[in-house]
């Protein structure tokens, strides 16, 4: 590297109350085993290490300074707010983020990314002068346990490392380094041309030091992954740009080790700013890490839905009939729920908590949503074995025996239980899906009874879950509100597109669930006071909701319409392509846990889903990718019959469904 100028500090070192930036001014960067958010000032205010799911060192995001940050960015004077960057860019299709300031004396970059792990998990930031001598300043706060203990910060070879408990952090970097105020700083002076590396790696305390970082080589090495892994994709049609982001997203949010895909890589970003609906979603929902396979899947990427189904498989293991809504990242069961008091949350929206207490609740349509991800893997091919199968029957065999029970939903209600309307819908998905796999010759079953409850469950929401004098069908079994999870209703195959009742559950949510701006909210809710899910507060649109409501009306022939809708919601993500899980209409923010997985693969499924009517509308000129998920190849069943498919190592599944 050219050298560089260090310089005695002119600049005081009193700590300075800086309020963390909006959710939308966060970049995501990671390493598929965790995941930092780095603030458009330079400041990464959010980093657990080693896991997503681990303690954070730096939670000045949930907090103050005091919880720990780290800021890299031009020097300022005392008490001057940090500088944004003026231009901030992932560096091509990967997860490098490159940030720039233009300042009186010259432009400088900072390119920060974590390079996937081979030994110790690292934040790297490399400080590049482009022109002019820019002065310079790191700022590091280490406060470990999500900022409730401060380590005890020495010298180590050279090294500087902070330590507490069973953790270990060392800070690597040829500029000069001094602390003061329990925060360690660093200033120095870049001319063009000058590359200056910090480094910090995590290492289990007790452990031998980390071996010394080479910044540059892990550069090149994490751009030369994400172009390989980028290369594998197979989707080539309209809005590519957001796809591809949206694909990188997800893969960030995949747990290398296990296939387990976070929801989200942060905990307790509020959906109503000041309010308590905060919730930790950096475990695995198999919901969410269903259709993101499904997402995967249909966008060549066959090796992460391999892993995810060995990692379904690990998780259930024994015991499918007490199926949870969520696990931890590798498959753990317990995911107890805590308040953090010392943290005085986003905005001051509190409480903070960790773990997630809904991971005990009963949500019948969990089942249908891996089995329908089962079906989908199996149509595709995705080396079918005994295995898969069985714990697809053995799901089947509970549900029908459970089917017609209450339940707490799709969205996780803490008031009682109800006959949700969508539960029963995907009840009847895992079915249909089953008797299509009988039917198929990958199993063998009792066709007959199955069609039999097929049928039942279908005559049972109709007669139950639709309001005749509406035209549309309702939240749960005798209520009148509605929910946006009945837009999935034809897209599940439970009714055609062109049912009088789907087009008026479509319009009915357009009415009563849509924001000025066309999207689209969860269900009502009653602010101070508590509504259906029992808790006291509004949110804000759901934009995984906004985003079905593009597909419903692409189903049924409104695809202008819908591609508006589409191209709206397009223009709420940030500059550089990310969600969070809802839109505050008042506000006009992104709130609620981020990036958010669930936002940005149904904005994949919407995306694939117009290209799909755009190809049936103008087949000459488009190439249909992929199908809807309720169908599958031209044969009379619907499923890819196991002679179409290659054999894995152990043979084609001819499973047996319990009697």
């Amino acid at each position: 590297m050219p050298a560089f100028t260090a310089e005695p500090s002119t600049l005081g070192s009193q700590p300075h109350s800086r309020v963390p930036g909006r959710i939308e001014d966060y970049a995501l960067i990671g390493d598929m085993q965790t995941a930092a958010l780095v603030c458009r000032d330079g400041t990464v205010d959010w980093l657990c290490l080693p896991r997503f799911d681990s303690h954070a060192i730096f939670a000045g995001l949930l907090g103050t300074e005091e919880h720990g940050f780290w800021r890299l960015g031009p020097a300022r004077e005392d008490g001057a707010e940090p500088p944004s960057a003026d231009r901030r860019r992932y560096r091509g299709d990967s997860l490098i983020l490159e940030s720039e300031w233009d300042t009186p004396s010259g432009t400088v970059r900072v390119t920060d990314f974590m390079p996937p792990r081979d030994g110790a998990p690292q934040v790297i930031r490399i400080v590049e002068g482009i022109s002019g001598r820019v002065p310079m300043r790191s700022e590091l706060r280490m406060r470990f346990s999500y900022g409730r203990v401060t380590p005890w910060v020495h010298k180590v070879d050279g090294r500087t490392v902070a330590v507490a408990g069973p953790d270990s952090v060392w800070l690597d970097t040829p500029a000069d380094t001094f602390g003061e105020n329990l925060t360690t700083y660093s200033d120095f002076t870049v001319a063009p041309g000058d590359r200056i590396a910090f480094t910090i790696s995590w290492q289990p305390s007790h452990h031998e030091p980390p071996g010394l970082p080479d910044p540059e080589s892990s550069l090149d090495a994490t751009a030369d992954f994400w172009r390989e892994w980028v290369e594998q994709c197979t989707y080539h049609g309209p809005y590519r740009e957001a796809v591809i982001r949206s694909l990188i997203t997800l893969k960030a949010l995949t747990y290398a080790p296990t296939g387990g895909i976070v929801a989200a890589p942060t905990t307790s970003l509020p959906e109503d700013i000041g309010g308590s609906r905060n919730w930790d979603y950096r475990y695995t929902w198999l919901r969410d890490a269903a259709i993101t396979l499904s997402s995967l899947l249909r966008t060549g990427y066959r090796e992460e839905a391999r892993a995810w189904r060995e990692w379904l498989l690990r998780a259930v293991a024994g015991d499918p009939e007490n199926l949870q809504i969520m696990y931890g990242i590798a498959g753990e069961r317990e995911l107890g729920e805590a308040e953090l008091d010392w943290l005085p949350g986003y905005e001051n929206s509190g409480p903070v908590r960790v773990g997630n207490g809904a991971a005990g609740q009963l949500q019948l349509d969990v089942y249908g949503e891996v089995v329908d991800l089962l079906s989908e893997a199996h149509q595709a091919c995705l080396d079918r074995h005994d295995t898969s199968t069985g714990l697809w029957l053995r799901l089947v065999e509970y549900l029908e025996k459970h089917w017609d029970e209450p339940d707490e939903g799709i969205w996780e209600v803490r008031g009682p239980r109800r006959h949700f309307v969508h539960s029963k819908v995907m009840a009847w998905v895992a079915v249909d899906r089953t008797i299509k796999l009988i039917e198929s010759g990958d199993a063998e079953g009792p066709l007959e009874r199955l069609r039999e409850l097929r049928d039942d469950i279908h005559r049972d929401v109709c007669d139950r879950g639709y309001d005749k004098e509406r035209n549309t069908f309702t939240q749960s079994y005798g209520s009148k509100e509605l929910d946006a999870s009945l837009l999935l209703i034809p897209q599940m195959g439970f009714l055609p597109p062109d049912d009088k009742r789907v087009i008026g559950t479509i319009e009915a949510i357009q009415r009563e669930l849509s924001t000025k701006d066309g999207f689209v909210l969860r269900y009502p809710t009653k602010g101070e006071a508590a509504g259906v899910d029992g808790l006291e507060g509004n949110e804000g649109a759901f934009l995984a909701c906004s985003f079905w409501l593009a597909d419903a009306l692409t189903l049924i022939g409104r695809v202008d319409e819908a591609r508006q809708l589409f191209e709206r919601l397009l223009s709420l993500r940030n500059d550089l392509g990310l969600l969070a899980e809802e839109w505050d209409p008042r506000l006009q923010r992104q709130v609620g846990n981020f990036p958010q997985a669930f936002s940005m693969l149904t904005l994949i499924q919407s995306t694939l889903a117009l290209n799909e009517a755009q190809a049936e509308q103008n087949p000459a000129r488009h190439l249909k990718l992929s199908l809807p998920r309720q169908l599958g190849p031209a044969n009379s069943t619907g499923m890819s019959p196991a002679s179409q498919c290659p054999s894995a190592a152990d043979g084609p599944a001819v499973a047996e469904a319990p009697r």
